[in-house]
């Protein structure tokens, strides 16, 4: 059985959590470092229109979908500096960890409701 396309990008929606999960927390463990600059993920470009085309079935549907892959990193440029060179804000980092944490609860959510509903439509199968 081939998985379903939503169940396979909501498990690269969580590997891009987890991914950020770490470039954040290497913002908190460095934030005494100086010279260090925080890093995190560009989700925008993780969701741009090329990456999130349709998938096609028929040559009458819109362009064939494109996979999707991790975001690169990204260094905001717009961030204070503080004495030391160092940019790192923990509290802005808490910030983007419990919203980066709620995504990949829903997603996990997500799946698990997926897997729900295939087995109740398994068990209800004459």
């Amino acid at each position: 059985m081939d998985m379903d396309k939503g169940v396979k990008n909501l498990e690269k929606l969580m590997e891009a959590t987890t991914f950020r999960h770490r470039v954040l927390s290497s913002n908190i463990a460095n934030s005494d470092t100086p010279g260090y600059k925080a890093r995190d993920v560009d989700f925008s470009s993780y969701f741009d229109d090329e990456r999130m085309k349709m998938y096609t079935t028929n040559r009458m549907h819109y362009k064939d979908g494109l996979p999707v892959t991790l975001a690169g990193l990204t260094s905001p440029l717009d961030t204070l500096l503080w004495g030391d060179s160092n940019n790192v804000e923990i509290d802005m980092e808490v910030a983007k960890m419990t919203e980066n944490a709620m995504k990949y609860q829903a997603s996990v959510k997500l799946i698990s409701q997926k897997f729900t509903m295939y087995k109740d439509a398994i068990k209800r199968r004459p």
